[in-house]
């Protein structure tokens, strides 16, 4: 069964939240203790979507990836959170735990590059949790490399430090 793609729609965002979190969980549970993971719920992130899709709609973009009629994964991309209006920022990719090897994320992620190309911007950039081995390993086999940046974010209680990838268009 093949993965197809589609713009979301606001009825896709709490489903959206819900395969978030269990992303996340699963993402991010062999380096973020427990209590880290434990908020937002999955309801709750389903509303954290609906509410910036609120505010964002306009210039920004959600992909949703689907398996057998299922969600099964999703992008989101917009504005370079530092301005450069030459810079698109890939602000997330987030797969169900067992989509990943699937192919999926490298749909969404290619996906995601035209999307970025189709609206003239020169150069993508994201932020990746420094100790997501795996999620690195894949940016970087899409052609990502690491600019040097580094910033500090929470997750939950934990302090986290982000790592910026950047490739061209």
């Amino acid at each position: 069964m093949t993965v197809s793609l589609r713009p979301a729609t606001e009825a896709d965002l709490m489903a959206v939240g819900a395969l978030h979190q269990r992303s996340r969980v699963a993402a991010y549970s062999s380096f973020l203790p427990a209590e880290a993971l434990a908020a937002p719920t999955a309801e709750e992130m389903g509303r954290y979507w609906v509410e910036r899709w609120t505010w964002e709609r306009a210039d920004h973009r959600m992909t949703v990836a689907e398996r057998g009629g299922l969600l099964v994964g999703f992008s989101y991309l917009g504005p370079d959170d530092q301005h450069d209006p030459a810079t698109g920022l890939l602000n997330a990719i987030h797969l169900e735990p067992d989509e990943l090897g699937r192919g999926t994320g490298r749909e969404l992620m290619i996906d995601a590059l035209r999307a970025m190309r189709d609206r003239g911007w020169s150069r993508a950039v994201l932020w990746v949790l420094r100790e997501n081995a795996h999620a690195r390993a894949f940016y970087e086999r899409g052609g990502w490399t690491p600019t040097g940046a580094e910033r500090e974010d929470l997750i939950g209680p934990a302090v986290t430090t982000q790592v910026r990838y950047a490739r061209p268009l």
